[in-house]
């Protein structure tokens, strides 16, 4: 399978280890999902993390650039997440310091129009805002090529204290400075709590303060309003010529939709003498982060030496996709994800309704890389039921039969990447619950009601209510007994129910797998499966996984192979089913299956607990049998499938 291609900028030989550390805000957003009404009266919220410096390290890691963030965070589970959240976006989160005795910040938004953002701040006594000039490493400060300061964490004396030492050290050893002025009156206590939206205030305590920051950067960048706040001037013009004559910075004027102008050297009478770089004409869903979106974008840029011009174009796309979209450093694009826009563009203004563009984002955002998965699938339902032979006591029994299930793969696992369990919630409750405590363990979940043809949901076919409590790393999976010579009818069918499931995943956030076994409806030669991929992929379907049935011959896996890479070359790929096969079929179809680039392993279950389900829900087995004999079977899969990889490197 096709890989996502880095963005990485390589590095050159001696190159300090990172291109850019952040300094100051550090937060978790919680926006309201309701769009079109009042902080009052929002229901639920979104969780991300936040602030203006933590925000753009997120975004410069996305665009290729190897960034650090450098600040405090409570010892607590909001902490936690955003140190965690960070090192899944490759961010370097060693100057990221936890504070014993301070929680967390908390920003809390709503979309009450266009024009409308309430906001609230939770910082009083907050973690971030104690960062000290002792959490200042000089090591830490020396292995990056440039640091960015921001307004808010001058505010205050000891982030003030803490800011200037990082500019000292970074200034005596070649590092570039950059400032977001980044200016919250209310958070220079301008304004009252709920005055978190408000953009400008004046006062000349503020510019005075922040004046005395301008002479030692080398790149300056604020909204017209915060060019004025830091100039103390009244008109955008003097304000230049103010910063200007206190600095030889880069200057860029962000102007929204109106782009932004860059400022190299003296200031002209003529405001628009500058570097103009054009905004893209999009619709203003959330204007928060877009700054952050912003600055990500023309630090990717002016730090790898491209013209002025271009880096104002990453900038200002960057800054279009926040707009367009409700939260933050999660809406920031990818390298990947910006050149596709910078290449195709979109008929939509509103960005986040173009499916292609919001799939590149989706597809490379994903939490985690899994190149390898061997999962046990313990979903089944109906074929448990039939194994019960309708006996109340053995049906009761399922669910700590399934929870045996997890302990025989755990065992099997071992710690090691790369496993996971397919798990239902109609009998898998408890086992969910187990499996959930191994945090590496891959877990996906079935919403088709079994042995459905046309495809139907179980319990509801209101997915939207269903997926909704479901945590955010389980994968959506969903069977369809689909053969692309199915009569019309009976396929559309089957498509518009695999479409609303892949939209409901899109819509909550969650991953989806797809399985297709067409071998229990009609012929299966080597053409088969790559026809019904390819009607799925015109329907509009691009899942994160499919699982599939084995294959007779390498030819057909080739086939399904150039499918995938064609139509989807960021699918995670193929995992391989088993119905029911004994080992030796399995062993055979491995094999077949070894020889495909998308095939990333196997997720399998009648063959491993069949056995085992059979004598212990009538009482033949104990709990100890049971696990053994489903891992001794899950293990012999493992080593084959392992195996067969070696040779294959081989």
């Amino acid at each position: 399978m096709s890989q996502v291609p880095s963005a990485r900028i390589p590095s050159e030989k001696g190159a300090k280890p990172l291109d850019i550390i952040t300094i100051g805000r550090a937060s978790v957003d919680l926006y309201g999902q309701q769009i079109g009404t009042r902080l009052e009266d929002v229901g639920s919220f979104a969780k991300s993390v936040g602030g203006c410096p933590c925000n753009i390290s997120v975004g410069t890691a996305r665009l290729g650039l190897k960034s650090a963030l450098l600040t405090r965070v409570g010892d607590e589970q909001m902490g936690r997440f955003i140190r965690e959240q960070l090192q899944r976006e490759g961010v370097e989160t060693r100057g990221i310091v936890t504070d014993p005795e301070r929680l967390t910040a908390l920003a809390i938004l709503a979309v009450e129009n266009e024009k409308s953002f309430p906001l609230l701040f939770y910082r009083d006594n907050c973690a971030d805002n104690a960062l000290s000039e002792d959490d200042i490493s000089e090591d830490f400060i020396r292995s990056a090529r440039a640091i960015l300061v921001t307004g808010t964490h001058f505010s205050k004396p000891n982030t003030d204290a803490a800011q200037r030492k990082a500019m000292r050290i970074a200034k005596e050893n070649g590092a570039r400075i950059v400032f977001d002025i980044d200016y919250r009156p209310n958070l220079w206590g301008l304004a009252g709590h709920d005055a978190g939206e408000s953009r400008y205030i004046a006062s000349d305590r503020v510019s005075a303060h922040l004046k005395t920051v301008l002479g030692d950067c080398d790149l300056i960048v604020g909204t017209e309003e915060e060019v004025l706040i830091a100039s103390g001037e009244s008109d955008l013009l003097h304000a230049l010529k103010t910063i200007r004559s206190l600095s030889h910075a880069t200057i860029v004027l962000k102007r929204g939709p109106m782009g932004c102008i860059v400022y190299d050297g003296a200031i002209s009478d003529d405001l628009e003498d500058g570097i103009v770089g054009k905004g893209f004409p999009i619709e203003v869903y959330n204007v928060l982060g877009a700054g952050d979106a912003f600055m990500s974008g023309f630090l990717r840029g002016w730090l790898t030496g491209e013209p002025h011009a271009t880096s104002a174009t990453w900038a200002n796309a960057c800054g279009a996709f926040a707009v367009s979209r409700l939260l933050c450093a999660p809406e920031i694009p990818t390298w990947i994800e910006l050149q596709y826009f910078l290449e195709h563009g979109s008929e939509e203004k509103a960005l986040r309704k173009d499916e292609a563009i919001n799939h590149v984002h989706w597809a490379t955002t994903r939490r985690r890389e899994i190149p390898l998965l061997m999962a046990l699938a313990i979903d089944h339902r109906s074929q448990l039921e039939d194994i019960a032979e309708g006996n109340a006591e053995r049906l009761g029994r399922i669910p700590a039969f399934k929870a045996l299930a997890v302990k025989a793969a755990t065992e099997v696992a071992g710690g090691r990447p790369g496993f996971g369990m397919l798990i239902d919630d109609k009998y898998g409750r408890d086992a969910l619950f187990a499996a959930g405590a191994y945090r590496d363990f891959w877990i996906a979940k079935p919403i088709e009601l079994p042995g459905s043809r046309p495809l139907q949901f179980e319990f509801s076919q209101d997915l939207g209510s269903r997926l909704i409590d479901w945590p955010v790393d389980h994968c959506i999976k969903v069977l369809s007994f689909f053969h692309p010579d199915d009569p019309a009818e009976l396929k559309a069918a089957q498509i518009a129910k695999l479409r609303s499931a892949f939209e409901a995943a899109r819509k909550v956030g969650r991953e989806i797998l797809i399985e297709i076994i067409a071998s229990k409806h009609g012929r299966l030669d080597d053409q088969t499966v790559p026809r019904a991929l390819n009607e799925l992929y015109d329907a509009g379907l691009k899942p994160d996984w499919w699982k599939l049935e084995p294959q007779a011959s390498r030819g057909a896996w080739a086939a399904i192979d150039a499918v995938i890479e064609t139509r989807d070359p960021l699918c995670r790929g193929v995992v391989l089913l088993g119905l029911e096969a004994p080992y030796e079929v399995l062993k055979d179809g491995f094999a077949a299956a070894r020889t495909s680039k998308t095939v990333k392993g196997f997720a399998v279950g009648r063959t491993i607990f069949a056995d085992a389900a059979k004598a212990w829900l009538t009482g033949s087995m104990t709990d100890e049998q049971a696990v053994a004999d489903m891992a001794a079977k899950f293990k012999a899969l493992v080593d084959l499938w392992l195996k067969l990889g070696e040779t294959k490197a081989a």
